[in-house]
């Protein structure tokens, strides 16, 4: 069976036609995607940065001191984590530690005990964690204040309870902060 000269072709240009309709339809389906992929990415990193960190503080509790490495956490018996988590958000997977003292001249952090793991990482963040949007500048560490990590919202409220900037928040003679409420089973 022949077809007529005006119809040869016809499903050729159809199924270049649907090709076309569907490459636009993935392209505009990609960057949710991609969004979905990094925003899956944040959450394990969150999930795996509190899991080492929360070793980190278990390990310094049991043993007196920091470990050099992740390896030494997982010696720990019972352990104390689950496995040695990779970073999800780098290609090669490799945590930067954060040390307990800063490193030397070299910048080598080798032999150094560390308190806590942050992403290489260098993309914006979809999640915010810690008032940070910079997946690099999120720190996973066992002793916050070891860090100088401050809390910002315990600054604000200071300040809106009268202290200076870096102090304690002022309490008056009564035992309460201005704005807050006394408990009545506190004895006086």
């Amino acid at each position: 069976m022949s077809f007529p000269r005006s119809q040869r072709g016809f499903t050729m240009a159809l199924a270049l036609a649907m090709a076309v309709v569907m490459g636009i339809l993935l392209l505009k389906a990609a960057p949710s995607v991609i969004a979905e992929v990094q925003r899956e990415n944040e959450s394990e990193l969150i999930f795996r940065g509190e899991a080492i960190a929360n070793a980190l503080r278990i390990y310094g509790a049991k043993m007196g001191h920091y470990p050099q490495n992740l390896d030494e956490v997982m010696k720990v018996r019972p352990r104390i984590l689950r496995q040695k988590y990779l970073d999800p958000m780098t290609p090669d997977g490799e945590w930067d530690y954060i040390t307990q003292v800063q490193p030397g001249a070299s910048g080598s952090k080798a032999g150094l005990p560390i308190v806590g793991v942050r992403s290489h990482s260098q993309l914006n963040s979809i999640h915010i964690y810690q008032n940070k949007t910079l997946v690099r500048d999120w720190q996973f560490a066992a002793e916050q204040n070891l860090l100088g990590i401050t809390d910002d919202l315990s600054k604000a409220q200071n300040l809106l309870n009268g202290a200076a900037p870096g102090s304690s928040p002022i309490v008056p003679p009564g035992g309460t902060k201005p704005g807050s409420t006394p408990n009545p089973a506190e004895p006086k």
